[in-house]
């Protein structure tokens, strides 16, 4: 019984051929902007997740010191 040949190359992810494109359409320069642009995006995203959830501690701990008095 034979085995099944192994692959010697990765299949491409989605997000490895996107790259690609985008090193074909944009010079290196842009590149770099926009992934800077998009790591501020989600820099942005993190930072306002933990806000809501400093308030939402905030808020709790409030509560329980009304109810403590």
């Amino acid at each position: 019984m034979q085995a099944a040949p192994v692959r010697a190359t990765a299949i491409p992810t989605f997000t490895d051929a996107l790259r690609a494109v985008e090193s074909l359409l944009l010079s290196s320069g842009q590149r770099t902007a926009r992934r800077n642009a998009w790591t501020s995006v989600l820099e942005d995203r993190r930072r306002a997740k933990d806000r809501v959830e400093a308030e939402r501690v905030l808020e709790a701990a409030g509560a329980v010191s009304v109810v403590r008095s």
